[in-house]
């Protein structure tokens, strides 16, 4: 069978010319994943999307009528970016008015992985919340969490099948999720099904040249699965399919969904055509103790930041004692503001603004590209803390310094930009589960009337 992946996330876009050439074969089912944690704690907490509406207009409206008059089954997860209910509802909408425009009538199933806090605290005091990696959760911090998401596998999906819907939405789920079930339901080797899930949820990332923002297909057979990008632009081969497994994976060999764990430890992987790989040997082990993970963000303020360069060199050379100062300034000057209602982070490219203080290379570069970030606890705090640590950076005194000012170019007016609401994810655990299902809510809609 033959499993269509229309992008690796739902508004990335995907080539026409690719989408036609998939559909000269069969077809059994056409999906698209829609969102990730990739984009940060915001879009959960706001209750937005990461990717514009007229972009995830774009993709479903080809996609969908082609879908429902070859009679494909049509799959989209995490809906909106973050899987909420709200984003279901965003993209649900979408769809609604797609079917209006086009004059379309088809079942769907909407399933809401959107839990309450006291589900969350029950499991808690049974004992089956563990970390992943992070502090032990409480709840008090659940009961600061905005929303709470779980991040389903295959089986709500499969129970969604059960009422034979012509195109499933669905909250927060794993990637792979989307292109298992069917496979599943009509048997095939869960091992070569999952492994199969788990390449093509990214778009084309695995062709050469690789992107996400293309179709890519998987053919899956008895024993092994095919995968080839419809794009004739595109191809693939057996290193860049097997480094796919590296991807946000802490061991490429055990990967691990709700249902259970891919072991790719004897899978195999050949060059099947110019443009197409052959993959077998991949198993699965079905989990003793079936878990689901829990998403959860707390807002903590109100961001604000200004961007400044600069390639002044006794500036660069005295970059750590400035940013020292200003930090002393701003403590000795905003006296009514407590040091606890705010955070200032100051983050230099070109020296070390990606890895901080545990960056190994030492050289400084002849320009500095200086980012004030400020968060606090009002957006008032914020561009307060803000404003005077942009204008101390442009003034303040330091060794070997002639000029009053000019040490510091900004790129734009206002140089001050406000960011909005703060978000953090604290909760960012696995709870045991008795149901793989106990987390979703199903319901049918025919749309279109």
């Amino acid at each position: 069978m033959k499993i269509l992946a229309l992008n690796g996330l739902l508004g990335y876009g995907y080539s026409e010319e690719a989408f036609e050439n998939a559909l000269k074969g069969e077809i059994s089912v056409i999906g698209v994943d829609a969102g990730s944690t990739d984009a940060g704690p915001f879009y959960l907490g706001a209750g937005k999307s990461f990717t514009s509406r007229s972009a995830v207009k774009r993709d479903i409206e080809i996609a969908l009528p082609v879908a429902l008059n070859r009679k494909i089954p049509f799959i989209i997860g995490t809906a909106g970016g973050a899987g909420a209910d709200v984003h279901v509802d965003w993209v649900k909408d979408i769809i609604e008015e797609i079917a209006r425009e086009k004059k379309l009538h088809f079942k769907m199933a909407v399933i809401r992985t959107e839990i309450p806090k006291e589900y969350l605290k029950t499991k808690l005091r049974e004992g089956k919340v563990k970390s992943l990696g992070g502090p032990p959760l409480t709840e008090e911090e659940i009961d600061k969490s905005v929303r709470l998401v779980s991040q389903i596998g295959a089986t709500p999906y499969l129970k969604a099948l059960e009422g034979n819907p012509d195109v499933i939405l669905a909250g927060r789920s794993c990637d792979t999720a989307v292109y298992a079930a069917i496979p599943l339901k009509m048997g095939y080797d869960p091992g070569l099904v999952w492994h199969a899930a788990k390449i093509i949820e990214c778009g084309a990332m695995a062709a050469d040249p690789g992107t996400a923002g293309d179709c890519m297909m998987a053919d899956i057979h008895e024993d092994y699965f095919i995968l080839e990008p419809p794009n004739p632009i595109r191809k693939t081969n057996p290193i860049k399919v097997a480094a796919h497994s590296l991807y946000e994976q802490p061991n490429p060999y055990y990967i691990y969904e709700p249902e259970g764990m891919m072991d790719l430890t004897q899978s195999k992987y050949e060059q099947y055509t110019e443009r197409s790989v052959k993959v077998s040997g991949s198993r699965y082990v079905k989990a003793d103790k079936p878990t689901i993970k829990i998403e959860g963000v707390k807002k903590i303020g109100y961001r604000v930041i200004a961007m400044g360069a600069t390639r002044t060199r006794l500036m660069i050379e005295n970059i750590d004692t400035i940013l020292k100062q200003i930090r002393e300034h701003i403590k000795g000057v905003l006296k009514s503001i407590k040091p606890e209602d705010y955070i200032l982070n100051f983050r230099v490219y070109g020296k070390n603004g990606v890895l901080g203080e545990i960056e190994p290379v030492k050289d400084l570069s002849h320009e500095l590209f200086i980012i004030i970030d400020v968060i606090g606890k009002t957006p008032d705090i914020a561009r307060t803390v803000c404003a005077v640590s942009r204008s101390s950076l442009l003034h303040i005194d330091y060794k070997g310094r002639k000029t009053t000012a000019g040490n510091i170019a900004f790129p734009y007016s206002p140089s001050d930009v406000e960011m909005g609401e703060v978000y953090v994810f604290n909760v960012y655990h696995v709870v045991e589960v008795d149901d793989l299902a106990e987390t979703s809510r199903i319901e049918f809609i025919n749309v279109g009337g």
